[in-house]
């Protein structure tokens, strides 16, 4: 019932809020010192409203996620993989940029680990940058950068180890238009949000993650990790 529990948790707070998004927080589990640990990761984006009435945002991410261990308590952080973006402005229909590189880079480090609790802090940069898109005749290229610190908190069980933190975020929409470039941030009263997750060991190097982001964010990554 509680391993149930601790999957089905994000999923519902995700179907009951809709705002905007920043980029995973990992989760608390890092690799050991001169270890190393490799993952799949879908990061799945439904909404992020941008500043001053310029729209919002839509992404897809699929990224191959590579963490080495400098230290027992700090790690580096490295993706790279593939990203689309769906810019909504307010007063025109949505531009669809197609899937082309990302890649992303951060570090986390654990200011806690004790008993079965452990405490991390994290930073964390992907940036998306899409095939560029033509529409009545013009040519419109983007690049989204996503950035975000977090602190999150877990506590390890038997069979799970569920976690829950918070972050700021912030998100830049880069946008070039008939040669033209323009930066648009993220709304700056969504910047706060809660992170709500959970790593589930599937065998003794494997494991699954699963992430939801709410208040800043309706968002869910859901990752397949090994460490060696």
């Amino acid at each position: 019932m509680i391993f149930a529990f601790c999957v089905s948790l994000p999923i519902f707070l995700f179907c009951i809020f809709d705002f905007s998004y920043a980029a995973p927080c990992y989760g608390t589990r890092m690799p050991e010192r001169n270890e190393f640990s490799a993952g799949l990761q879908n990061y799945t984006i439904f909404k992020r409203n941008l500043e001053n009435d310029s729209g919002k945002l839509r992404s897809i991410q699929d990224f191959l996620n590579l963490s080495y261990g400098i230290f027992d308590w700090l790690s580096i952080d490295l993706k790279g993989g593939a990203g689309d973006i769906k810019q909504h402005p307010v007063s025109s229909g949505e531009i669809r940029y197609k899937t082309n590189f990302a890649g992303g880079y951060g570090f986390r480090l654990r200011f806690w680990d004790e008993s079965k609790v452990k405490a991390v802090f994290g930073f964390q940069h992907i940036s998306v940058h899409p095939s560029s898109k033509e529409t009545d005749g013009i040519k419109n290229e983007a690049i989204l950068d996503d950035w975000q610190t977090s602190l999150l908190a877990s506590y390890d069980l038997d069979f799970a180890t569920p976690y829950l933190g918070t972050r700021w975020s912030r998100v830049d929409y880069i946008h070039t238009i008939a040669g033209e470039r323009k930066r648009v941030m993220s709304d700056p009263d969504q910047c706060i949000g809660l992170i709500i997750g959970v790593d589930i060991p599937v065998f003794k190097k494997f494991w699954l993650n699963l992430e939801g982001s709410f208040f800043d964010s309706s968002a869910l990554a859901f990752g397949l990790n090994y460490s060696f």
